[in-house]
């Protein structure tokens, strides 16, 4: 597991094509109050919604860009956390 998460997050920077440099790149979301939504967005021509995660208050969830997930919509109050930086929705 170390290997994966090591090798992980620098081949797939350095090695990777430049239209996919951010996938491999993981992102933390954490609920700052009940039924937060964590939607996935879909890659390539038509974006579409492709997974759903609903929050607790407290709960994290820490997910990773994809080749099929280019994208993530927050609903509700959250904390998120990239490489970079950290963004609090205001909602």
């Amino acid at each position: 597991m170390e290997q994966q998460a090591g090798g992980s997050g620098q081949s797939g920077q350095s090695g990777a094509s430049a239209p996919n440099s951010t996938v491999g790149d993981y992102f933390v979301v954490k609920a700052k109050e009940q039924g937060v939504q964590v939607i996935g967005l879909t890659r390539g021509k038509d974006t579409r919604f492709h997974h759903t995660e609903k929050l607790d208050k407290g709960e994290v969830l820490i997910a990773q860009f994809t080749d099929h997930t280019s994208a993530v919509k927050v609903r509700g109050k959250a904390v998120i956390m990239t490489k970079l930086g950290v963004i609090e929705t205001e909602e």
